[in-house]
């Protein structure tokens, strides 16, 4: 009988001590652990359509995202014909990209289009910024981790 309660006692220890063991593992867990990051999302737009229409319904596009994801960092790289949606003569939703860039949403006109269609700095639309390629700053963006979207 005495054999019997020796062996118990010590079961008994046995699993205590397991318990107590992994209490103290969870708790530093749990002290070391910080909550995750809130995830930033980021979007490169390839954008290349000369089409007003399909240009309005990329800033309808856009402006969905942003109040869906207040905080994404957003950037419009747009190249070819696309060109016309960024200038102060032929934007026909210039108000709509005015009051994107107010959201944060960064437009960028390729340089190399600029060029192939007698497009000048000041030809742009306020804040809109240049990049040397398109397709370059795309690359970039995704190798950045940005999520790409052609429109």
């Amino acid at each position: 009988m005495k054999l019997k309660l020796i062996f118990f006692a010590a079961l008994f220890l046995l699993a205590a001590q397991a318990t107590i063991a992994q209490t103290k593992t969870k708790a530093k867990l749990a002290g070391s652990q910080t909550a995750p990051a809130a995830k930033q999302h980021r979007v490169v737009y390839d954008v290349v359509s000369a089409d007003s229409a399909r240009q309005g319904k990329i800033m309808q596009h856009l402006d969905r995202m942003m109040d869906h994801w207040p905080e994404a960092r957003l950037e419009v790289v747009v190249h070819g014909n696309g060109l016309e949606m960024l200038m102060k003569n032929k934007a026909a939703n210039a108000e709509e990209l005015k009051a994107l860039q107010a959201k944060g949403v960064v437009f960028a006109a390729c340089e190399n289009a600029m060029r192939a269609h007698n497009v000048q700095k000041e030809q742009l639309l306020p804040g809109v910024i240049t990049v040397p390629m398109g397709v370059v700053e795309i690359i970039e963006k995704q190798e950045e981790g940005y999520s790409y979207i052609k429109l």
